[in-house]
């Protein structure tokens, strides 16, 4: 599979970063973004590269020439006038098979060849890498079912209201039918706005949702950003190849306050300094996962379509604070039969409910995860109960010292830490996997 990059960009947002080089020559930690990027593709088998050029483009080409120096074959278009994000794809008589479409802005380390297996799969036209980053307010953001068909598309002005954190990322797979049904209209062509969006009606539009590292650095904060990330081994580590560590967190009570149970959006209030606490959780380069029991399904007082709403507020107003969740997970059911306006098809003792580790145990067979070396932080004995059951540190999350001694009575003590709060406990993390160690940890530890 042949790989085209995008690398044609002026980069007037970073100029003060570098002006007189290609954006995509940018050094980040020493090399350019390009080489990062080959990098990548290199180590995913993906040697056959294109690159587009435009702006100064005569820098690229002297640094990499045919490749060979960098273990790959590469070729180059130039774009005497900039012809948009897809216009070169038209001129490419080298395209006949499906190919890898690169943003020459974007600094990630992905499983391609997973990527590349749900596209054959899905028999998709495109297929978008989408995940959750910390400014989906000023994103793209794509809506998808579950079989990953995109739905619909929101650009960054367009009106919205509680959405789930999906953004369009910059890493594509494209085939050739998406350029013959979508002829080329005009000269300069717009990816997104031009082919993508327009032909979502199709069905044939895919979402490959993954918690990988990709990030543009086209400002000079994400650009600061994405140095301090490969320095602290964050990117490289987010592949999902490499065994991933995991904050599984429960839901009432832990992100949200205790209201009974929440039943429709305006129910749902986050905690105070909670966004804050799962910031630190991504900044660690921990993947964010929810776990969370709703019976308010089997007990007939709300159905899927408002829990789900109740879940795009929690990370619209995550996304607000530059926090997100990676996942969420729910258990609808509830073992307890006999009350009015109960769903029936759902009262059913399950193993996916609380204190039973079915939820965890699925996510980290999802997402690659290293159960012994991850943490389920809860303000509920079964939250506890769930994170030992799946081999998990258990944190208990409670400023009520009654509590908190009722669980060390109940519960393995070499299994669970006690902090008052999240941010607390997300402070910990930080010390912790700083390496500077976690002062009264020993104290927390029972």
């Amino acid at each position: 599979m042949k790989t085209v990059i995008m690398a044609g960009g002026k980069g007037t947002r970073i100029a003060s970063v570098a002006s007189d080089i290609p954006k995509a020559m940018i050094p980040v930690c020493g090399k350019p973004i390009l080489e990062h990027q080959i990098g990548v593709l290199k180590k995913n088998g993906f040697t056959d590269i294109i690159i587009v050029t435009g702006h100064l483009g005569r820098h690229i080409k002297n640094y990499f020439g045919d490749g060979r120096s960098f273990g790959c074959n590469i070729s180059y278009f130039s774009e005497i006038q900039p012809l948009g994000t897809a216009g070169s794809l038209y001129k490419l008589e080298e395209l006949a098979e499906d190919f890898i479409l690169l943003n020459g802005d974007i600094i990630f380390d992905a499983d391609l060849q997973r990527m590349a297996a749900f596209h054959k799969n899905k028999k998709a036209a495109a297929t978008l890498a989408v995940h959750p980053n910390n400014h989906p307010f000023d994103s793209a953001l794509i809506f998808c079912d579950a079989g990953g068909v995109v739905r619909k598309w929101l650009n960054k002005e367009d009106e919205r209201s509680y959405y789930k954190n999906l953004v369009n990322s910059g890493l594509h797979i494209i085939s050739p039918e998406l350029l013959r049904l979508c002829p080329q209209a005009k000269e300069k062509v717009d990816l997104d706005r031009d082919i993508l969006k327009p032909f979502i009606p199709s069905g044939k539009i895919f979402a490959y949702i993954t918690p990988e590292y990709i990030k543009d650095m086209g400002t000079p904060d994400r650009y600061a950003q994405v140095c301090s990330d490969i320095e602290k081994g964050i990117v490289a580590g987010k592949n999902l190849k490499v065994k991933q560590k995991a904050v599984f967190l429960d839901r009432d009570g832990t992100i949200n306050k205790l209201k009974g149970f929440i039943k429709k959006p305006d129910d749902f209030e986050l905690i105070e300094d909670v966004a804050q606490a799962i910031k630190k959780i991504n900044s660690l380069g921990f993947l964010a996962v929810v776990i969370t029991n709703q019976p308010v399904i089997a007990r007939g007082e709300a159905d899927f379509e408002t829990l789900d709403l109740i879940h795009r507020k929690m990370e619209t107003e995550l996304g607000k604070e530059g926090a997100y969740v990676d996942d969420i997970y729910f258990c609808p059911h509830h073992p307890d039969r006999g009350f009015p306006g109960e769903n029936a098809q759902y009262k059913t003792d399950c193993p996916c409910r609380k204190p039973k580790p079915g939820m965890i145990l699925a996510a980290a067979e999802k997402y690659n995860i290293d159960i012994s070396k991850s943490y389920m932080a809860g303000d509920d004995k079964r939250d506890v109960q769930a994170g030992i059951n799946a081999g998990c540190t258990s944190v208990f999350l409670s400023d009520k010292s009654e509590e908190a001694e009722n669980i060390k009575e109940n519960c393995p003590q070499e299994n669970v830490l006690f902090y008052p709060s999240l941010n607390e406990f997300a402070d910990f993390l930080l010390e912790q996997e700083g390496g500077a160690g976690a002062p009264g940890a020993n104290e927390n530890r029972y």
